[in-house]
């Protein structure tokens, strides 16, 4: 069941992820582009070029946020990895024994280690 369940959270986050593949794409490239803007923004030292890089900075921060839903691609990779990381992941139990001298053992062992 559990193995059905990792199916069906990937086979979404996959549907997802395909989906949001375009958004993806222009988020990178206007968030590259941003950068350098703000780089040839800081080193520029005139008045003029400073106003210049400040409009294209902000017409491309404008174009960065349109790609907003991108995030959704960026959680369902996150799920992907998950489902990835999760799947032959053994449960482990932990059986405790009901016999009272073992439970008195135990805790008398405990309680000497403090």
């Amino acid at each position: 069941m559990k193995k059905f369940g990792l199916l069906v959270a990937g086979f979404i986050a996959a549907m997802v992820l395909i989906s949001n593949l375009g958004p993806l794409v222009g988020l990178g490239v206007s968030l590259l582009v941003l950068y350098f803007v703000v780089k040839q923004f800081l080193k520029t030292d005139s008045t003029a070029a400073k106003i210049g890089w400040g409009i294209a900075g902000f017409i491309i921060l404008v174009a960065t946020a349109s790609n907003v839903p991108a995030i959704l691609g960026i959680a369902a990779a996150y799920v992907l990895y998950l489902v990835y990381k999760n799947w032959d992941k053994k449960d482990e139990t932990i059986h405790e024994e009901s016999d009272p001298f073992v439970n008195f053992e135990k805790q008398w062992a405990q309680l000497n280690n403090k």
